[in-house]
Order: structure tokens, then C-alpha cells, then sequence
């Protein structure tokens, strides 16, 4: 067994920013709190579960790629050479002794490699195996993504691991199951595994792929380009190698009379999480945050408080960071963080906003109504549609969010950036509107 010191272990830390100070009267109480794991390397589960370690290799991980075989990529036939060589590169990025899959996927998933309701495991000689597999993939059929998700599922769930991680390429939409059957294979696999996807082209709907992303608390962006899938999947598979310690939770305890309004991550992207909340005891709920590795990340908690006198002072909510474990015990991370309320009669105190507040509501909003623009001009409301994204510039513009602001002027022509004046543009390229609709919900970090 092997030898787990306090070193090995990620250290969370856990950083409450706001404004304390409400007036007479005043309820509702904001907060941004940024998490950050460091110091990793070989932590995770290992804690509790030695077993679940390979030493000095990280955590065990098993990994499924699901790649899209329907008869579209082979339109043009570069897709499906792009997608073999991609899924090939990232096969290479894995670590000696990770659990792998491939799933080649149409109105059905099958095992491309190494079949037999098995997983393979990660050594030059499998890796071989796997490319030569991947050869004799070709185009045909449908697209069922759900019947994808759930033979991953099945598959990922025989090896005993620390971290199960999907990733998901798709070209076209889903149009061989009911949306009522994606959603209830995302449900059935939601806590189970984490799941990146891509959509590569631009044939693909962005909502299914943001919200497969999303469900599977995973990344989702677009590859217009197919030359450009190797790299990519080189990066995903990369990042999901890093990770350290799965299935954390922010769970959030409030006192009596206290209500929850609502709980989003805000960085590095806008999640909303408040309706995943799983209750955990008296006044607390665990909301699901994923995988993490070396990182940060920020959430917004807005709490609603009962009315009190002037001068006094409570606890609006205790921020903490658990393991959910099977039979109802957890595991504490160690670090938590305090939101208070304090009644003051100060004007200056109790109107000041906090700026990392304000910036986040703000990159919230963004994310909205970039949402909302688009729709808008899919539906034909040119003046909806201009003055939406005439207020995503002008955001962009306030909180330094230059990527996003890039985006916008392939969609928009920018008259007026500080006042939002715009003009939507006769011709957009769709791969520039569905790249801004894929990363609408990126956000920049408040300069601290």
C-alpha cells in the first residue's frame, strides 16, 4: 500500500469577497467565493482509498472517447480522417495505466476498442491497438448521443477508479432519439462521469452540445476547422490527465429563516447550479462542482436573510467543501468560507458594491444576453436582436472581456462601444455566430 502524506493531498482554499453592510431593512446578501486547488500532483481519493492510486502517477483514471461516426463526417471526407487522428493523438496524451475506451457513434454506440464490455489499459502496446482500431472506422448512419453516453457509462463504471471523464465529438444533430431520450441518459450519468464535448463543423446544434457539457459539469466549445480536432483533443485530454480529486461539492449551510436565491459557478465560465442542489442534513445542500486539478474557480451565492435591527450581525451562510461518499458520510476538504450581514444606518457602507460582485453580475448578464441576441436574430427581431447585443458589447467592452468582445464584432458592427451602439451585419459567417454562442458563457477574472 502505498504511503499517503499530508503533501499528497490538493489543498483547497476557500476566499469569501463582498459587501457585508445592508441597510435598514435590508435582505439580500451577495457573495463571490473563489475556490483553488494547489499543490497537487498525486492526491485525490487517495486518502481514503489507496487503492484508487497509481504512485507517483497520479490518480487512476479511465477515460471514453465518443466519436462521432454518422454518415455526415464524411462530408467532406477530411472529418472523419481529422476525427481518427485526433482521437489517436489523445489516446497518445493518456498516461501509462489510465483505463480507456473508444465508442464509435451512430443511432447506436459501439465498442470500437477494445470491445467485450472491457476497458483497455494504457501501454504502448494498447495504444497501438487502439490506433490500428481507429483506422477502420468509417461513416454510415444516424445520430443517437444519448445510446453514446450510456454504453460509456456502462463502460467507465467497470473499472475502479478515481476519475471516470468522457469526451464527446459530434458533427450533426440529434436526430435519431427524442430530446426526452438525451435528457434522460444525461440524468442517468449526471454525478456519474464528467464529459467534454465538441462540435466540429458547423451542422451541429449548439444548445445540445453546450447542454451535454453542461449536464456532465465538462467543457464544450466548437472546432470549425476539422484540422484543428487534433490539437484540441491533445489540450482536453491533457487537462482531464490533471485532475486530482473528483465529485467535490460546495456545500452551503444557512441559518434559520435564511432562504438561498440562488448559487452559479461565474468563473470560468457562467453554471448555474442552484437547481442541483442535493440536500445534505438540516439547512444544507451540496451543490456538484466536478473534477478538479491545479485550478480556481469562482461562484456567486446570493442568500436572502430575515429583516433585522440596525447593529446587529449574523452568519448568512457557512461555504464549505465536501466529498459526498456512498452511504451519506463525507469527506470535509478542510477549508470553508464565512458570508455575513451586518445593519448598518451608514449610507456610504451599505450602498457600495463589491467590485468583484459587480463584475460577475456583470459577466452573468453577457452570457445572457449574447443568449438572447442570437435567438432574437434566428427568430427575425433585427431590433431585439441589435439592442441584445448592443448591451453584450457594451459589457464586454466595461469588464475587459476582449475575447468575447472579438466575437461580438464578427457578428456585430460596432459603432459606439461604450454606449452599446451597434449595427447586426448583412452576412455573418455561421461558424463565427456559433463559435459566440458556444463561448458566451467564458468569462475574465476580476482583476484582483
Amino acid at each position: 500500500m502505498a504511503n499517503f502524506s499530508k503533501s499528497n493531498v490538493p489543498q483547497f482554499s476557500v476566499d469569501v469577497y463582498q459587501n457585508e453592510y445592508l441597510p435598514e431593512g435590508g435582505r439580500e446578501v451577495n457573495a463571490i467565493v473563489t475556490v483553488t486547488a494547489t499543490g497537487g500532483g498525486t492526491i485525490g481519493s487517495a486518502v481514503t482509498a489507496p487503492h484508487l492510486y497509481s504512485p507517483g502517477q497520479g490518480p487512476s483514471a479511465a477515460v471514453a472517447l465518443m466519436v462521432d461516426c454518422s454518415g455526415s463526417m464524411d462530408y467532406p471526407p477530411t472529418k472523419m480522417r481529422n476525427a481518427r487522428d485526433a482521437t489517436a493523438a489523445a489516446i497518445d496524451t493518456l498516461r501509462d495505466g489510465v483505463h480507456f475506451t473508444v465508442i464509435g457513434g451512430t443511432h447506436v454506440a459501439r465498442e470500437v476498442y477494445p470491445g467485450d464490455g472491457r476497458l483497455a489499459v494504457a501501454d504502448a502496446t494498447t495504444r497501438e491497438q487502439a490506433r490500428q482500431a481507429l483506422r477502420r472506422l468509417s461513416a454510415g448512419g444516424g445520430t443517437a448521443i444519448g445510446t453514446w453516453l450510456r454504453l460509456a457509462d456502462r463502460l467507465l463504471a467497470t473499472a475502479d477508479v478515481a476519475i471516470r471523464h468522457g469526451i464527446l465529438l459530434t458533427d450533426g444533430r440529434n436526430e435519431h432519439e427524442s430530446p426526452e431520450d438525451l435528457k434522460a441518459a444525461l440524468d442517468a450519468c449526471a454525478g456519474r462521469f464528467t464529459c467534454d464535448a465538441r462540435g466540429v463543423g458547423t451542422d451541429w446544434e449548439v444548445k445540445e452540445v453546450t447542454g451535454i457539457a453542461s449536464a456532465l459539469l465538462g467543457t464544450a466549445d466548437i472546432v470549425a476547422d476539422p484540422a484543428s480536432l487534433t490539437a484540441d483533443f491533445t489540450q482536453m485530454m491533457e487537462t482531464a490527465m490533471g485532475k486530482e480529486v473528483a465529485d467535490v461539492a460546495l456545500r452551503l449551510w444557512t441559518p434559520v429563516g435564511t432562504t438561498v436565491k440562488f448559487v452559479k459557478q461565474v468563473a470560468p465560465t457562467v453554471e448555474e447550479l442552484t437547481g442541483r442542489r442535493a440536500e445534505a442534513g438540516p439547512r444544507a445542500g451540496d451543490y456538484p462542482t466536478g473534477s478538479w486539478g491545479d485550478e480556481s474557480r469562482d461562484y456567486h451565492v446570493c442568500v436572502e436573510v430575515p429583516a433585522a435591527d440596525l447593529g446587529q450581525e449574523m452568519l448568512a451562510a457557512r461555504v464549505s467543501l465536501v466529498i459526498p461518499e456512498p452511504g451519506g458520510t463525507v469527506q470535509s476538504l478542510g477549508a470553508q468560507g464565512l458570508v455575513r450581514a451586518v445593519w448598518t444606518d451608514d449610507m456610504a457602507a451599505s450602498t457600495s458594491i463589491n467590485p468583484q460582485v459587480a463584475h460577475y453580475t456583470g459577466q452573468a448578464e453577457l452570457a445572457q444576453v449574447i443568449q438572447q441576441g442570437l435567438d432574437l436574430r434566428k427568430a427575425g427581431d433585427i431590433d431585439g436582436a441589435t439592442a441584445k447585443l448592443g448591451r453584450a458589447v457594451q459589457l464586454a467592452g466595461a469588464s475587459g472581456n476582449a475575447d468575447t468582445a472579438k466575437l461580438l464584432a464578427k457578428v456585430v458592427d460596432v459603432v459606439d462601444a461604450v454606449a452599446g451602439t451597434v449595427r447586426l451585419k448583412a452576412k455573418v459567417e455561421e461558424a463565427d455566430e456559433m463559435t459566440l454562442e458556444t463561448r458566451s458563457t467564458k468569462t475574465v477574472r476580476v482583476k484582483k
